[in-house]
């Protein structure tokens, strides 16, 4: 597991997005154990409180919870509550750049296509 100590983003906040995309990817599931906080901190090589903190936040959104004594268990609607949180980002940050990329490429439909059908099939699901 690696951290990218040059990045804007704080390491604190790293961790979460890589637990919150854990948790997307099926790797944690809803109901199951997070590691313990002395667990990730060996795995990251970072300080504990550094964890402590990333727990913190995660606890805020109700993307994990706390059980005294027993340890941090991935909330059952994490999965919603991420991907509504991940979609509010895209919509916000990335898909205004991309849309300012694509009229400067002049990128045409034929040169979408994939996405466009990955989109398509999105909307079955």
């Amino acid at each position: 597991m690696s951290i990218d100590f040059k990045s804007t983003k704080g390491i604190f906040q790293q961790i979460a997005d890589n637990l919150c995309h854990q948790i997307m990817e099926g790797k944690l599931l809803p109901g199951e154990r997070v590691p313990s906080v002395r667990d990730l901190a060996v795995d990251y090589e970072v300080n504990r409180n550094t964890l402590l903190r990333t727990y913190a936040i995660l606890e805020d959104a109700h993307v994990i919870i706390n059980k005294r004594g027993i340890g941090f268990f991935v909330a059952d609607n994490a999965v919603e509550l991420i991907r509504d949180n991940e979609k509010k980002e895209f919509f916000k940050n990335d898909l205004p750049d991309f849309i300012r990329k694509v009229q400067l490429l002049k990128v045409t439909e034929a040169d979408l296509m994939d996405l466009l059908t990955l989109l398509k099939n999105n909307s079955k699901l």
